[in-house]
């Protein structure tokens, strides 16, 4: 029985898969969601901070997200941070807070989500080719160093292989989610 730990590997590919979802959060779709917001930072009582530190942030209706801050006094930094981070989204400010709204979808705006979705697609497959290839050096390394059989080499090879096979699957099932998403 071949004993080799791919803890590394598992470790990498679910830190890739992570990073996919919570860009794929991030991509705006025409619809609310405050995980747009989750990147942007404002500057509020002499330091930087997240936004979702200094107010509740909630989905108001299909195309508007309600940010209330805790603290009316910082309303103007809350909309200098979320202009600052150029999301494309409109902004208004009433008695408790800032109300942003996304504005419908162009057919270009929609091709061009779709093609920065398949670049972050693709650093995610990147991720996980440098992690393939950190292990199977490491295996090449052991059956130089006789610790493992050739045999034992290419089974290794083959369990390796389909843990990534799989985890691409599941990159592209999210990403065949997200286009899906954008263009309906």
């Amino acid at each position: 029985m071949i004993n080799y730990d791919f803890k590394h590997l598992d470790e990498k590919l679910g830190e890739a898969r992570e990073w996919l979802a919570r860009e794929y959060r991030g991509l705006r779709t025409g619809r609310a969601t405050p995980a747009i917001l989750d990147g942007v930072s404002i500057s509020a009582y002499g330091s930087m901070m997240p936004l979702k530190q200094a107010a509740n942030i909630s989905v108001e209706d299909a195309r508007t997200i309600r940010v209330t801050p805790y603290d009316l006094g910082i309303v103007k930094d809350i909309e200098r941070g979320i202009s600052n981070a150029n999301l494309g989204l409109g902004m208004s400010t009433d008695q408790s807070g800032v109300r942003v709204t996304f504005p419908e979808l162009t057919a270009d705006r929609r091709q061009e989500l779709i093609k920065v979705a398949r670049a972050k697609l693709e650093d995610a497959r990147t991720a996980v080719r440098i992690a393939r290839d950190e292990v199977w050096k490491d295996i090449q390394e052991k059956e130089r160093a006789s610790e493992l059989t050739e045999d034992d080499k290419f089974t290794l090879k083959e369990q390796m292989q389909k843990k990534v096979d799989d985890l691409n699957a599941g990159l592209e099932n999210a990403f065949d989610a997200k286009e899906k998403e954008m263009t309906s």
